[in-house]
């Protein structure tokens, strides 16, 4: 492990910027995006999980599903397509999508300038991730065709899950947090 003898070399903002630090390490900024990520698929897998064990596949009517509070009820639901069940079949394409997009995320994160950024696109490539897994294992007609476990029904809302919620709230967020630096940074105005 190399110490560090001179503290100008490294200060603590600095060392948050940085892609590696000086024990050739991942940055703090990949760090973060890669904790947010796990925790995303975690959640959302378990949640799954849940899903399948506890709902029945079929119409709300038949007693498929349970009411929660409102018009929030969890209704199980296999998504073969894209967004709002669009696309049906488009399975392998929307995988390919959704691994770069991820590693470009966490490319992203290494270099974010701040703190927030990197839990931000690790949230959206953690929810992108999650919907992946359930393309690979879930396949019964081909590469990466499987159906994503949707269930979190608000019924005037399309069905979706944990993943889908982290991919919409993490990129509002985001780009709410980039208007916010953006003119912190540049107050033009």
């Amino acid at each position: 492990m190399a110490e560090l003898t001179d503290d100008a070399d490294v200060s603590d903002s600095d060392s948050s910027l940085e892609s590696v630090n000086a024990d050739g390490e991942p940055s703090d900024n990949l760090r973060r995006a890669s904790i947010a990520l796990v925790v995303v698929v975690v959640v959302d897998q378990l949640s799954k999980w849940w899903a399948e064990s506890a709902l029945e596949l079929g119409s709300c009517a038949s007693g498929a599903c349970i009411d929660v509070v409102g018009p929030l009820r969890f209704n199980l639901h296999y998504n073969t397509g894209a967004a709002f069940s669009r696309g049906e079949g488009l399975g392998p394409i929307i995988a390919i999508v959704a691994v770069a997009m991820s590693v470009y995320l966490l490319w992203l994160a290494k270099s974010a300038p701040d703190r927030t950024s990197p839990l931000l696109f690790g949230i959206v490539a953690g929810g992108a991730v999650g919907n992946l897994i359930d393309r690979a294992f879930r396949a019964d007609d081909g590469f990466l065709s499987g159906g994503v476990v949707d269930f979190i029904d608000f019924q005037f809302w399309p069905i979706f899950n944990i993943a889908d919620a982290a991919i919409v709230c993490g990129i509002g967020v985001l780009l709410l947090h980039q208007l916010r630096e953006s003119r912190r940074v540049d107050p033009a105005d």
